[in-house]
């Protein structure tokens, strides 16, 4: 069935086992009036998901094995079981099982997403460290749908209803992260940030504001260089094309006065000079979107939560919020 004619089917993986990507998934798919507007697939295990509906006394979750590839039940949330061998979940702890049921989930997810079965994909947080393998090298999610799909540049895009931050740079040190600040990287990024701005959220005419990478945006070269002969070049070309881009903001003040208001998106330098503004002001709301992929892919804004997992005390706005704004971006690619 086209997917014009039917409600779009968001995949959902897993996550770390052992973390609180499964009660988080279970808790945002409870309730069923979800399934008039979406066809849920979640990737991972029957058994784990049944192990937290029992533990966790959420015993009004209801799902249904998918038996056969192609046969997605559209009435209720089918789950792909992604490996057969029997993994102990020990909630809390890190373990290499737990890493390597995460790829698997992973993995078959991708190869859904590429012979269309599924139209979105929703990641639950994994542990960066146990999932590492020869066929996940890669930082986190963000870099291996990248190098998965075969697209020469994404970005990652923390996103609620009002507040929008890419980052220039993502996982690496921040000893690192000035020699990545280049005229063509940050020329990429800004264009992927508004065509996703345009094509994605429905945002016609996007404003966005550039953050500086020094303190008070380099004062003039007394506090470094890469301001004034990197990031306000690119800023003035775009903006001379046509492009509603401003900038360099000094990075300290900017959240802080409300400035972020006046704009549609904000690009940071490097990863903690966006995402700690963004979490402070929209913790359990926000969602990660990689934008410039052909496949949509969003995830919850925090990650495995070792200390709180399985206590029935996870909070799934996040997930839920990630799962709703999969169903936005495709509907408004769909438009």
């Amino acid at each position: 069935m086209s997917s014009e004619l039917r409600n779009p089917r968001i995949g959902i993986t897993i996550g770390d086992l052992n973390g609180i990507g499964p009660e988080v998934i279970i808790k945002s798919l409870r309730d069923s009036r979800l399934l008039n507007y979406i066809t849920p697939v979640i990737y991972g295990s029957t058994k784990a998901l049944s192990y937290y509906r029992k533990n966790l006394r959420l015993e009004d979750f209801q799902f249904g094995s998918v038996k056969d590839d192609q046969q997605f039940n559209e009435k209720k949330v089918n789950v792909v079981n992604c490996w057969s061998e029997m993994i102990e979940i020990k909630t809390g702890v890190a373990t290499n099982e737990s890493g390597k049921a995460a790829w698997m989930a992973i993995q078959k997810s991708v190869e859904d997403l590429k012979k269309g079965m599924i139209d979105a994909i929703v990641t639950a947080p994994i542990n960066k460290n146990n999932i590492q393998s020869k066929e996940f090298n890669f930082p986190g999610h963000t870099e291996y749908f990248t190098d998965a799909f075969e697209v020469e540049d994404s970005l990652m895009l923390m996103a609620t209803e009002t507040l929008k931050v890419g980052v220039v740079t993502g996982h690496i040190p921040l000893k690192e992260v000035s020699k990545y600040i280049t005229d063509d990287r940050l020329t990429s990024k800004l264009n992927i940030l508004e065509g996703a701005l345009k094509n994605d959220f429905g945002i016609s005419k996007p404003k966005i504001a550039v953050l500086g990478l020094n303190p008070h945006a380099g004062e003039k070269g007394l506090l470094g260089k890469e301001d004034d002969d990197i990031i306000r070049p690119v800023v003035k070309r775009l903006k001379d094309n046509g492009k509603l881009i401003f900038g360099p903001y000094p990075a300290d003040g900017f959240f802080g006065k409300g400035e972020y208001k006046k704009f549609d998106a904000i690009m940071a330098m490097y990863h903690d000079q966006g995402l700690i503004p963004f979490k402070t002001i929209s913790f359990q709301q926000g969602v990660n979107y990689t934008a410039g992929l052909p496949i949509i892919r969003t995830s919850p804004d925090h990650g495995t939560a070792y200390s709180i997992a399985g206590q029935n005390t996870a909070d799934a706005s996040s997930m839920r919020t990630a799962i709703m704004m999969a169903y936005d971006i495709f509907k408004n690619k769909h438009r």
